[in-house]
């Protein structure tokens, strides 16, 4: 940080996962520790693996059925967080307050109609003149709102609908990227003092056949035997995705305590970069982007966004016993699954939280991670993108609520 940088806290989160929502719930689950079994669903997309979302009262943050039936899921998803976060960080539901909130969203493109998609291949299949079948199916199939509901700022949109969150407005697309970019802007804005308050974050909707299609197709995804990330070790292994929503209230210190907020903890850096998947080149770039904890290294937790994909394990890995050797690691995507845009995210929902507690998460694979010595005073959060993206997060604890 440069001298003029002020401090950024974070007063609220909005999480939402497999795990089930709100943060408390997450830490109170995850405290189980070795014993903890994430949910997985195993037999809908056999023989791949999804965490998927537990059944969800959408009506308690979006009250109106019109608003509902118009999203997709990962809109519901994302809005649901959203207002979580907002509702968390003690933030009226007063036009004139959220007015002067500002918003930050990374997102992706919109869902297919699967239905739609299997009907047009099964007539396509039989038909002589096949553009005509696909034109009029199209045209007689496809819901008129589909095309707009895929444009990514519509998730920005639905917030500022729904909560009436109607600051400046920006969305970043870009998987991994999209999430690491939608929070070095929302922490540089607030401490350059652009902002004083910013909602920021994401959601994913992972239980999808056509987007599992697609991972496949590519080779990502993991099959037949799951394993937890850490144990990902094979060339074959791959990812397991997660369906989650993540939401952050961020504010300057001056902000927040103007209007007696407390804070979960101070958010201190976020950087990212990319570049030619190499790996020495990813290793360098993953290792300037590192931040450097102030506190001892057994004192500084490591939250891991790994993906399990190799050889980008195998780099993280190595980075992180070079710079951070004492330091406990947790890849959180064994408990959460891979989440995308929202991986880093969640991340710093999850290290914020823990910060708050004052507790270590326990080992999620006890096989490949070790317990920590002590209660952290900062965390570092990592991601590095399937594809492409490094990013890292600097948490640091304060005095604040108790969770």
């Amino acid at each position: 940080m440069s001298e003029r940088d002020r401090d950024v806290v974070i007063t609220g989160i909005g999480l939402v996962s497999s795990l089930g929502e709100g943060i408390a719930a997450h830490l109170d689950i995850m405290a189980r520790g070795p014993g903890l079994q994430p949910r997985i669903e195993t037999e809908a997309y056999a023989p791949y693996f999804v965490h998927p979302l537990p059944a969800i009262d959408w009506s308690k943050q979006i009250p109106k059925k019109g608003d509902q039936r118009q999203m997709e899921t990962w809109q519901k998803l994302g809005t649901y967080a959203a207002g979580l976060a907002l509702e968390d960080a003690g933030i009226p539901a007063d036009e004139a307050v959220r007015s002067k909130i500002d918003m930050i969203v990374a997102a992706g493109g919109g869902e297919r109609d699967a239905a739609v998609d299997a009907l047009l291949m099964e007539r396509a299949r039989t038909a002589n003149d096949r553009e005509a079948v696909i034109n009029e199916t199209l045209s007689t199939e496809l819901r008129p709102t589909l095309f707009l509901a895929q444009l990514s700022n519509l998730l920005a949109g639905n917030i500022s609908i729904v909560h009436k969150v109607t600051g400046s407005s920006r969305t970043f697309m870009g998987e991994e990227a999209a999430g690491i970019s939608a929070l070095a802007s929302a922490r540089a804005r607030i401490a350059a003092g652009q902002s004083e308050i910013c909602l920021v974050g994401s959601a994913f909707s992972a239980e999808r056949k056509d987007l599992i299609l697609n991972f496949d197709l590519a080779g990502l995804m993991l099959r037949d035997e799951w394993r937890p990330v850490l144990a990902r070790r094979e060339p074959k292994d791959g990812v397991t995705v997660g369906s989650v929503g993540a939401f952050l209230i961020l504010e300057s210190a001056e902000h927040a305590a103007a209007r007696s907020a407390t804070a979960y903890a101070r958010f201190v850096a976020a950087s990212g970069d990319r570049g030619r998947r190499e790996s020495a080149a990813t290793s360098a770039r993953f290792a300037a982007v590192l931040p450097k904890p102030s506190v001892p290294a057994d004192e500084t937790l490591v939250l891991s966004g790994a993906t399990g994909l190799q050889p980008l394990l195998d780099v993280e890995m190595g980075v992180l016993a070079e710079k951070l050797p004492e330091s406990p690691v947790r890849a959180y995507g064994t408990i959460l699954g891979h989440s995308f845009e929202t991986q880093m995210p969640a991340g710093v929902a999850l290290a914020a939280g823990a910060l708050a507690r004052g507790i270590a998460l326990p080992p999620f694979d006890p096989g490949e991670e070790r317990p920590a010595a002590k209660a952290p005073r900062q965390a570092v959060v990592t991601t590095i993108g399937h594809l492409h993206a490094e990013g890292a997060c600097l948490i640091e604890a304060i005095d604040g609520r108790s969770l």
